[in-house]
């Protein structure tokens, strides 16, 4: 590492330090935080003893069944509907029992309910959470999570998902094989000339769903002739410790005019934000998980909310994300939905949607221009390749090597150069107490002597500073990427989380109380290559830094520092580093002794 790198990656470290101090709460909001928590906790307490005494009472629910059992009983609304919603006649036409109907294919397990007409459970089988449970998209609920609104002649404002519609399909079972398809349908039946159907259409080999709507007989009866088509359940955290590597990435989404605008709250409260005009999808999103919506009809606008309980980092905290995209019924009182519940998965998206996929964080806006096109061209190919013949781990350390072998041209440069300018130090000594008082001079005297012996200053930095955009990508991308979730190597049991190998009986800060194994065996690469730096280059006075003992120190201190800095990212990211730096200490030796040979041939 010569001056001008280890300048740059210590400015850089500085402002990410700066910027984490500038975050942190105060100590009156630390305490403020340790009171809602000890709150929340002595809530918590209080539920769970209530609880108890009404288990012992004999007053509790029976569990829910094992994912895709049969329910042998459904819960009754009461017949006399006290609670009965002011919808008028579609008030009226609601039902007074309950039915489920479970729909298994290879992909999912969804439990669809007559209330409000949709699903109200949806369980991957291609995916599990951190404890090996299948993922539940939609928090525990008895009502459909999608919900249609709209404003009727009577001027009462309907929420579907508030009726009881009569399920027309019959069962309370179904099955989908890979490819084909099936249907659930529901009815809400006003008169024998009005009713309300939705038609569902489920795919056996995707994540997607189709929903015909048809209001029969009523299209006067719809105010505007629009309606708002949503998903208004939260959706479920599928990490481990989700306050504080999931919460951040509880959003809502909508995609209008080629650009996609996001709706995130920091801090507790309630924000509803509304877009005009024609809205291509909307959505709202976990880390790894989100559910997608677009409608064929003409659309009028979209309607974002959020709501979040507490502070962000909170483990009590709730994140509430609802999104709903408002739609025009055709001439015939219909709207079609299409809808996408399933993983962050390029793949899959690009099949239902391909501009969706910009949710995932694949690089800062600052360098999309090769973020872009790398991730999709590069990244994602070549482990959807991999995938075939190796592990992630394995493809992951192949990556580095091939990345590392491509970039060798201009880090072959970038220590030439660093030689070169060790070599003019001397001369360089000479000119500067030459014209000490004189700096005009002195920056014409150094500038003539790059000229002379054909040496360009930025030679060794401009190189690494090509890489950047790189190694940038890939350090968003390996933190942000469904790829890598719950793939193991080695003692790493989820390369997308931390791999922590060490607990610390106190916390530090930045760091925290456990270390990460492939961080450590990072830092120790590091180490070494700085070794190699300030000991080795053409003459054996070596081709590292040349700021004497101070620069030399820093260039320990560096990785040092990385420790703090990588040590809750993803393995997969860390072990990525370690593989980069191992191979850049062997290409740094093969370097420096083709640098010592045409040195001793050029002196013979």
């Amino acid at each position: 590492m010569d001056r001008n790198t280890v300048t740059g990656f210590i400015l850089i470290f500085l402002v990410m330090v700066a910027w984490t101090y500038y975050s942190m709460p105060s100590e009156q909001e630390m305490q403020q935080r340790q009171a809602e928590q000890a709150r929340q906790d002595s809530i918590a307490a209080a539920q769970a003893d209530t609880q108890a005494q009404e288990q012992e009472q004999g007053v509790a629910q029976q569990a829910e069944q094992e994912e895709g059992s049969q329910d042998t009983q459904t819960p009754q609304l009461s017949e006399e509907r006290d609670d009965k919603p002011e919808m008028g006649m579609f008030a009226e036409a609601s039902m007074g029992d309950t039915s489920k109907i479970v729909v298994n294919s290879p992909l999912y397990s969804a439990t669809f309910t007559n209330v409000g007409g949709g699903p109200s459970k949806i369980l991957f089988r291609d995916y599990e959470t951190w404890d090996h449970k299948p993922v539940q998209m939609i928090e525990d609920t008895t009502e459909s999570a999608y919900s249609l609104g709209f404003l009727t002649s009577e001027n009462y404002n309907v929420e579907t998902d508030e009726l009881v519609f009569e399920q027309i399909t019959k069962g309370d079972t179904l099955s989908i094989a890979s490819g084909e398809t099936q249907e659930i349908k529901y009815a809400l039946n006003i008169s024998d000339e009005k009713r309300l159907i939705y038609t569902y259409t489920l795919f056996g080999d995707t994540h997607e769903i189709t929903l015909d709507v048809a209001f029969e007989g009523l299209e006067r009866d719809i105010i505007g002739g629009t309606v708002d088509f949503g998903w208004k359940s939260p959706l479920n955290f599928t990490e481990k410790n989700p306050a504080t590597t999931e919460a951040m990435y509880m959003k809502a989404y909508v995609y209008t005019g080629g650009e996609m605008e996001e709706l995130k709250l920091s801090e507790a409260g309630r924000n509803e934000q509304s877009y005009n005009g024609n809205i291509d999808w909307v959505s709202t999103r976990s880390k790894f998980f989100a559910q997608i919506m677009k409608t064929s009809n003409n659309t009028q606008g979209a309607r974002l909310v959020g709501e979040q309980s507490g502070e962000t980092d909170l483990s009590t905290t709730e994140h509430r994300y609802q999104s709903f995209i408002t739609t025009d019924l055709s001439d015939k009182g219909k709207a079609s939905y299409h809808m996408y519940v399933g993983p962050l998965s390029y793949y899959s998206l690009q099949d239902y949607e391909g501009s969706t996929y910009g949710m995932v964080d694949t690089g800062y806006s600052w360098i999309s221009w090769i973020s872009d096109p790398l991730v999709e061209y590069l990244i994602i190919p070549y482990f959807g390749f991999a995938d075939n013949y190796m592990g992630y781990g394995l493809a992951i350390i192949l990556f580095a090597i091939l990345i590392k072998l491509v970039l060798y041209p201009l880090t072959k440069k970038s220590y030439r150069s660093m030689a070169a300018m060790k070599e003019l130090q001397p001369k360089m000594q000479e000119i500067k107490e030459k014209y000490e008082d004189d700096p005009e001079k002195q920056q014409k005297a150094t500038m003539k002597l790059y000229k002379e012996e054909g040496v360009n200053p930025l030679g060794g930095c401009l190189p690494n500073l090509l890489q950047l955009p790189i190694l940038v990508t890939l350090w968003r991308f390996f933190q942000n990427s469904i790829l890598i979730r719950q793939q193991e190597f080695l003692w790493a049991a989820d390369l997308s989380a931390p791999d922590y190998i060490l607990s610390l009986p106190f916390s530090v800060p930045f760091l925290g109380d456990q270390i990460a194994g492939f961080v450590l065996l990072m830092t120790g690469a590091m180490m070494v290559q700085s070794k190699l730096t300030g000991g080795m280059g053409p003459g054996g006075g070596g081709g590292g830094a040349t700021g004497g003992v101070n620069m030399k120190a820093l260039q320990y201190i560096f990785p040092f520092m990385l420790l703090f800095i990588f040590n809750n990212f993803a393995a997969g990211l860390s072990l990525y580093y370690l593989i980069y730096n191992v191979m850049n200490i062997g290409q740094q030796l093969i370097i420096y002794r083709q640098l010592d040979k045409e040195k001793e041939a050029a002196e013979a």
